[in-house]
Formats: C-alpha cells, structure tokens, sequence
C-alpha cells in the first residue's frame, strides 16, 4: 500500500506551533486537565487513582456507556474506541474495502476518508459539493455516481471544511437510498453536536441500521484534541469484528488516562458544547462583519454548524495569500488546495477565543497589502 503525503497535516506540521495566531484550526478551544476535572465533583481524585496497565481493546465499559448516550439505539457492545478519528478511518477502510471495489466520498473531505481507500486499490468518485448550491450535495448526483461495484459512501456532516449540514431530508433519503442499494454509510459526525441551531441536528447514521458506521470524536465539538480518543458506532458487527481485529496490529488498546478523562468529558458533554458554541458564535459575528467588510476581496457562505468555514479569495492565488499572511502578519489561514480544491477557497477556524486577534491582525495586514 502506497500512502501520498498527507497535504494538510504536512502544512500544519510546518506552521502550526511556530505561528502566533491560528485562523484555521479545525478543533474548539482546548482547557487543562484540572479544568476538565472541575466540571465533576471527585473526579480529581479519581483521576490520581487510575491504574496506568493496559485497557480493554474495545475501549472501558464506563467509556462506551457514556458514548452511547450520543445515540438511540446503539448499545455498549456497538462502540469501538480508537486512539483519535484517524485510526478509525484507516482501520474502517481496511475492515470494509478490498481491491477494486468502488467507493464514493463526500468531496472536498479530509485527505484520509479517501486517500486510504485509493492506497487498498478502490475505485474513488468524488461526491462533490458546490459554492454556487451553498455546499449542498445533490441526490441526483450520487445515483449518477453509482457503479455495479459501488461498495460504500463516505459523508462528512457537519462538514468540514464548508460547515455545511445536510438536511433531514436528504438524511433520511440517503440513508434509504443506501440501504436499497445495499450498500455502506461511513458517516463522519465528528462536528455532531455543534449545529447552531440544535433543531438541526441529524440523528446519527447508525441509529438507521446496520448499514451504516457513525464515527465520532472527543477532539472537534469537545475541544479536547489532545485525548486522541476516537470511537466509531455500529449495529453491523461484521465491520465491528474485523475493526476490532485490526486494531491489534496498531494501537491494540487506549490510554487509560485518556479514556478516564474522555469519560468525564463525555458525562459533561453538554457543558463543554454550550462553552464552545458561544465561543463559535461570537466569532461568527467578527467574521460575518469581516466579509461583510470585504465584499470584493472574498465570498462567504456562512456555515451552519462546526467550527469552520470556507471563504472563497477572489483576487490572486490562495497559495501565495496564505503563505505571505503567515509570514508577513503571524496569522495562519489553511488553503483549500490542502483539500485538492482548486476554486481559491481557504479554511477559517471559529472555534478559538483568539479569533479577534487574528481577524485584527489579518486586517491591518489587508490595510497595507
């Protein structure tokens, strides 16, 4: 198997801890392990007491539990936790695909949902997703798409990078479509949570069957990246066994800290979405009077949920854009050909409480371009 190098982790590795402001990230505001453990009355002490020898490789009982409060239907024994989201996609892909099957992917999408299946010998489609119709992805589409050795569709909603949320409509009419064709739904719902409008918020994909895989993930709507505690959801347990078969060969099982404190978070989950959406939305509003400000230097559709959007620059190269912003201003911006996008369009984090900052800096460094 031949893996390309991954664009966007490799341009984060070359900017991301040595740039003074950060306008692309696409996680919420982290806090320390004591602020986390504050939320939970002894949850300090239980913490000085955990026992540092292997966990269970399915991830703790206690764990998966509290997961499985994100879901309707889902069951302990339907949660297989990872060490982040990236070890759940790559251990899914090999679980599922084999050698030319023919996969279809939510596109522009993160470099692994379908880099990897390409490295296994897939057939990949991109299922693209358009400015002009507000990053809305057309049904339509997807049956044009479909091959007699289509095996699976991978989706990202809420999306990153657009903030788009796919409706309930469409939802439910794909997750049928799917299940018609008997095929397989990887849903990355790693932003699941942090709609702006809560009745917004899709049901998990798992929760409509056996043929679809939820993933999910501590670091985005949480805020607590540095867990590296991932999980994906599913009633199907032939994907679930073979999952869990592979996971021996990577990192057999979690960090017990990790999962101890993934625990707490996910028990306070809903303090940790109403501390980090009111970050998001207030960031919105510097944003929004941002490009409201700038009409003829970008175009913004406004995103719905997450902690993203993707603005489109209308004059120059988005390349040249964000590497002489980094330099020249210390302020990172991610361009959208990280995402193989080549519209101009670039990556903006809201979900940080240094935004105001950054969006102060990136104007006076417009000011004297």
């Amino acid at each position: 198997m031949h893996l390309p190098p991954f664009k966007l982790e490799r341009y984060f590795a070359k900017y991301e801890f040595n740039t003074e402001l950060l306008l692309s990230s696409s996680d919420c505001e982290a806090m320390s392990i004591a602020d986390l453990l504050a939320l939970e009355p002894g949850a300090a002490e239980k913490f000085q007491n955990t026992w540092l020898g292997y966990t269970e490789s399915h991830g703790s009982p206690a764990l998966r539990k509290e997961i499985c409060n994100l879901y309707t239907s889902i069951q302990s024994e339907d949660i297989l936790v990872h060490t982040g989201a990236g070890e759940a996609i790559y251990l899914f892909m090999y679980a599922a695909l084999k050698d030319n099957d023919h996969v279809i992917v939510h596109s522009p999408s993160y470099q692994s949902l379908s880099e990897i299946a390409k490295g296994i010998g897939c057939q990949v489609s991109p299922w693209i997703a358009r400015e002009e119709d507000g990053w809305k992805l057309d049904l339509n589409e997807l049956r044009h798409l479909m091959r007699t050795t289509t095996k699976a569709v991978i989706i990202n909603t809420p999306h990153n990078p657009t903030g788009y949320l796919m409706s309930r409509v469409d939802f439910d009419e794909l997750n049928k479509f799917i299940q018609e064709k008997k095929l397989i739904l990887f849903s990355d719902e790693v932003y699941r949570e942090s709609e702006y409008d809560p009745a917004t918020r899709l049901p998990a994909a798992c929760d409509y069957g056996d043929h679809a895989v939820s993933l999910g993930v501590t670091s985005k709507t949480y805020g607590l990246a540095g867990l590296r505690i991932g999980w994906i959801a599913t009633k199907n347990k032939k994907i679930y066994q073979n999952m869990a078969s592979l996971k021996d060969y990577t990192t057999i099982c979690n960090s017990a800290p990790s999962e101890f404190l993934a625990e707490v978070a996910m028990r306070n989950r809903q303090k940790l979405i109403d501390r980090n959406l009111a970050i998001i939305k207030h960031n919105l509003t510097i944003v929004d009077n941002f490009f409201t400000n700038h009409t003829s230097l970008f175009t913004w559709v406004r995103p719905q949920a997450g902690s993203m959007g993707f603005p489109k620059l209308l004059k120059g190269d988005i390349e040249d854009f964000c590497e002489k912003l980094v330099q020249k201003a210390g302020v990172m911006l991610l361009p959208g050909t990280m995402y193989d996008d080549s519209r101009n369009h670039f990556r903006i984090g809201l979900g940080r409480k240094n935004l105001p900052q950054a969006v102060e800096r990136l104007e006076d460094y417009l000011s004297k371009a």
